[in-house]
């Protein structure tokens, strides 16, 4: 237990949005800051002020270790590569002429509804600035909705009339699929 209630609550704040292990780490380093500045001026309240001002308050923290954590960091991937495959697959199809060959429009609506769904949780995880947890579970939905589309499109264009530039279109997938699938197992072990 921290030296002092202030380091207390911030350390309570903290174990509320942050991995446990990263929670420990800062622990010890902020009860050891509170310990050097309680020696230095012997009065418990300001050491506890000056050692939070030093390492930065819970919203500080939390928002740094949010803009550094895998999970926003291939929601950034993802937003950035998503537009590119999405000109690819609409430059593709609209060259083969999809719609004489499309799903039913009940499969468009569900597939563009699901795709905004994960762009929208995409853009924000980036934004998050206070939920570690809940933006890792976001990318994880997001990079499993990402992949799924993916593989749709993949199926899609492998069960149709697979025209050479269908084939563009397949590669932009897998190499996305293959990109979501790599960073996974860092989001989830964060």
């Amino acid at each position: 237990m921290a030296g002092h209630q202030l380091i207390a609550d911030q350390l309570t704040i903290l174990a509320e949005r942050l991995p446990a292990p990263a929670v420990d780490e800062l622990a010890d380093g902020l009860e050891e800051t509170y310990a050097i500045h309680l020696a230095r001026t012997g009065n418990p309240d300001q050491a506890a002020r000056t050692a939070i001002a030093e390492f930065g308050d819970a919203d500080t923290i939390t928002a740094a270790f949010i803009r550094d954590s895998p999970s926003r960091k291939t929601a950034l991937l993802l937003v950035t590569i998503g537009p590119l495959v999405g000109l690819v697959w609409g430059s593709v199809l609209i060259g083969s002429r999809v719609w004489t060959w499309a799903p039913p429009l009940g499969g468009r609506v569900l597939y563009g509804a699901v795709l905004l769904a994960v762009v929208a949780t995409l853009l924000l995880t980036i934004r998050e600035k206070r939920a570690y947890r809940r933006a890792r579970r976001a990318i994880v939905g997001a990079s499993v909705g990402t992949m799924v589309l993916d593989g749709l499109m993949v199926a899609f264009a492998l069960s149709s009339h697979l025209a050479w530039p269908l084939i563009i279109g397949v590669a932009a997938s897998l190499f996305r699929m293959a990109l979501t699938a790599q960073g996974l197992p860092t989001v989830l072990r964060s």
